[in-house]
């Protein structure tokens, strides 16, 4: 069976959209990842970053990566939503996964809540579509992220856009952006067992 080309759907996609700007909610893991996909998006879309991430630990780092996304949109000009933190909802869900390995079950299950909370909040602010940057990495399996969103898009009634932003070099440009705007690029995903493998590494 032939791999899904996830950008060139994107690219279909916004085909359709004959010149218009449509409004996307798409939701950022941090500044870093966040920069080339914003310069992919911002020709075709009206953007407005949510920044929702109750798995990075501990909390000084969770604040340290939330500041460098805030100073990027700033410098961009490009909107944003500041929400909740909720480390013990991710806890609760991802707590009897501890034992997964990185990149299974667990992550899965990590996208999902943050994926659903971007999908209830575009629906409810009216935005076209919602996205996330997760799949500019090359640690994170786009796979996954895609079908994941897919599913919460047709279950709440609300266009997902696919992506794989890694693709035409998208990782290189997040890397060239990181050194422009001068920001902080961490060496884990976020959660505390992604920074022990990291250390064990």
């Amino acid at each position: 069976m032939d791999k899904i080309n996830y950008d060139k759907l994107m690219q279909e996609e916004i085909s359709t959209f004959n010149g218009t700007k449509k409004s996307i909610l798409l939701h950022s893991c941090c500044g870093p990842c966040s920069s080339a996909c914003i310069e992919r998006l911002k020709e075709y879309f009206d953007i407005t970053i949510i920044y929702y991430n109750p798995n990075i630990e501990p909390y000084e780092e969770y604040l340290h990566r939330k500041n460098e996304q805030i100073r990027l949109l700033n410098e961009l000009n490009i909107k944003y939503i500041d929400d909740d933190y909720n480390n013990d909802y991710y806890h609760k869900l991802t707590e009897p996964l501890n034992n997964e390995k990185e990149g299974g079950k667990r992550c899965a299950v990590c996208f999902g809540i943050r994926l659903k909370y971007t999908a209830k909040k575009a629906l409810d602010l009216g935005y076209d579509y919602f996205a996330t940057t997760l799949t500019v990495s090359p640690h994170k399996n786009s796979d996954i992220i895609n079908n994941i969103g897919y599913r919460i898009g047709k279950e709440y009634g609300i266009k997902f856009l696919y992506s794989d932003f890694k693709k035409r070099e998208g990782y290189k440009r997040s890397i060239e952006l990181s050194k422009k705007y001068d920001l902080y690029r961490q060496n884990y995903c976020g959660c505390l067992y992604s920074k022990e493998i990291n250390n064990e590494e």
